[in-house]
């Protein structure tokens, strides 16, 4: 017994219409779900450090011992504050040489332009003595820089996060002597996959949750990176702390839990 079909059979040809757009609305309720865990993932998974704005080492200008380390591991200070003063002595010492010998030039050089004006002296001595007084000028300046590189001062507000180096100790140009850092205004540190850049925005609103405190702190996007690692295939992202956070130092760890803003997101697109 043989079947023929009848494709001229509109009930058939009804049925086969209606199996295909399943398996096509199924394939696209299938990638739409995809899309939305990828997305839920990346909500969930953004961890972020928490950095001070301004950090700095400083390190020393000068020669000589440690007279003073006013300000210890942890102190906090305020602009301008002496934070290291090196011994002076041997500088203050050279500052008054050479301005005694800047005096003497000068002396000179005075001398020779009134015995010029009598046609008792050359032009030639005249501009060698006011090249000697240049000389002493330039020697008592740099003396003036290395009597102020004796005393190291705050470039902002903060705290002393760490001491390289201890009362009595002997310190060279370039040796580290101290890092400081600003905790008035702690940023946040966020380094999400590429693929965020699909909804991050800057201004965007998030929640952080900070390990060591187990405390949820409100905090908003300020500046996305500027390029993506192509090793890692994430972006740097910095934020802030909408208010003063309660007991977060620099240096914690924590999530950003930012909030589905697809429909936002679709709106500014339109």
């Amino acid at each position: 017994m043989t079947f023929r079909l009848n494709f001229r059979d509109s009930s058939f040809c009804w049925a086969i219409l209606c199996c295909t757009y399943l398996l096509i609305s199924v394939d696209g309720w299938a990638e739409r779900d995809f899309c939305d865990f990828e997305r839920q993932q990346d909500l969930r998974s953004i961890r972020g450090i928490v950095r001070p704005s301004s950090q700095a080492v400083l390190f020393a200008q000068v020669e000589g011992s440690i007279a003073s380390l006013p300000f210890k591991e942890g102190q906090a200070f305020k602009k301008g504050a002496l934070l290291v003063q090196i011994n002076c002595e041997k500088y203050e010492a050279e500052l008054t040489a050479t301005e005694a010998d800047h005096g003497a030039k000068k002396v000179i050089y005075a001398n020779n332009q009134k015995l010029t004006q009598l046609g008792s002296n050359s032009l030639l001595d005249l501009e060698l003595a006011e090249a000697e007084v240049k000389k002493a000028i330039a020697a008592t300046e740099l003396a003036r820089i290395k009597v102020r590189g004796c005393q190291i001062y705050a470039p902002f507000s903060g705290l002393v996060e760490k001491l390289m180096i201890h009362e009595h100790e002997n310190v060279f140009p370039n040796d580290k002597l101290l890092s400081v850092l600003d905790d008035s205004h702690l940023e946040i540190e966020l380094f999400p996959s590429s693929h965020a850049l699909r909804w991050l925005m800057r201004g965007q609103s998030f929640q952080f949750h900070v390990d060591e405190t187990g405390l949820t702190y409100a905090a908003k996007v300020i500046d996305l990176g500027a390029s993506v690692d192509a090793a890692s295939q994430t972006v740097k992202v910095i934020a802030f702390f909408t208010s003063a956070p309660v007991r977060v130092l620099a240096g914690m760890s924590g999530t950003a839990q930012f909030q589905d803003t697809r429909g936002s997101i679709q709106k500014k697109a339109k």
